[in-house]
């Protein structure tokens, strides 16, 4: 969050809203027939509200001149479904983007393939507002082509993820979904980074 000492009754109006506006966006991807189209939506959803809401992670100052986030296009190669793993629950503190640390608990790990090899990566418990599992990562474009610092695949405190199934213990990962966190647009936002554990040997360019 940006700002949290002049946070007001009307900012947290504002955050409730876009938080609701998150939430039915995912819950319509997860009901659509065609991912890449639903992808479509998410982006043009994603940008009109990053240009317009008040919740913005764009600075106000820059928001009249932006006019998109950049993403690769959309690869169904990208898309998989992950075995999801109970693990021993280690807390754990991890890096903020300001600096610092947030608190969350390891709880599991997700096991997939891409590209016809094997993949894992750690899911975290959100032990601060709210709780929520969260799935962040890093990978070869990190740094270059995308934010250094993490890119969030899962974060359900925030609405965002693409189904998980309890009886068959899955989950849908789709990397073309994955996204930048706000501090990447402005750094007075203070963002959780990926652990050390989710660095993906890859190149994610979905």
């Amino acid at each position: 969050m940006s700002g949290a000492g002049s946070f007001t009754a009307t900012d947290a109006v504002d955050l409730l809203e876009w938080k609701h506006a998150i939430f039915e966006l995912y819950a319509g991807i997860r009901g659509a027939a065609d991912p890449e189209q639903a992808w479509r939506e998410w982006r043009a959803t994603r940008d009109r509200m990053y240009r317009d809401h008040s919740q913005s992670p764009i600075p106000a100052a820059a928001r009249a001149d932006f006019a998109f986030s950049k993403f690769y296009d959309y690869d169904p190669a990208w898309r998989t479904v992950a075995v999801i793993e109970n693990a021993e629950p280690d807390p754990t503190e991890i890096a903020a983007s300001t600096g610092g640390t947030f608190s969350f608990t390891r709880i599991g790990i997700a096991r997939f393939a891409l590209g016809g090899q094997e993949h894992e990566l750690e899911l975290a418990w959100n032990d601060g507002y709210g709780g929520g599992i969260f799935l962040a990562f890093t990978d070869e474009t990190s740094g270059e082509s995308t934010y250094g610092g993490a890119r969030y695949l899962i974060d359900t405190v925030k609405g965002a993820d693409l189904g998980f199934d309890r009886d068959a213990g899955t989950a849908v990962l789709d990397f073309n979904f994955a996204f930048n966190p706000s501090c990447s647009y402005d750094a007075r936002w203070a963002c959780p980074l990926a652990p050390a554990a989710n660095r993906l040997p890859i190149a994610v360019t979905g």
